[in-house]
């Protein structure tokens, strides 16, 4: 089992919704709005922070807990559906989990997910 999780651009959370509904296989998805920074925040500049948001830029983070084979189809998905070709489009990482369990019924491993 694997656990995908991306950061992308608001805007483009339509596009990676559709594209995630298609996949077979994906048992859920969550989401979370955050703000953070990266690479493109103003390095060289003596104003790091401004008064409003320190600096920092909205997000959204999935995260998704698949297995294997249906992690590199969901990791394509998302990558097709957030680009836009600007800086700043995003990140996806890819994580091994090591176990799961359904809280409703004891269920373990693939069969928790």
């Amino acid at each position: 089992m694997n656990q995908v999780i991306a950061y992308i651009k608001p805007h483009k959370l339509e596009n990676v919704m559709l594209a995630l509904h298609k996949i077979k296989g994906l048992t859920g998805i969550s989401l979370i709005d955050i703000r953070g920074c990266g690479r493109s925040r103003k390095e060289n500049s003596d104003e790091i922070f401004d008064e409003d948001n320190f600096g920092l830029v909205y997000r959204v983070k999935l995260e998704i807990a698949c297995l294997e084979d249906v992690s590199k189809e969901v990791v394509e998905a998302i990558r097709k559906s957030a680009h836009t070709g600007l800086k700043g489009d995003g990140k996806i990482y890819v994580l091994p989990v090591l176990d799961a369990v359904r809280i409703s019924t004891g269920e373990t491993g693939t069969m928790a997910v």
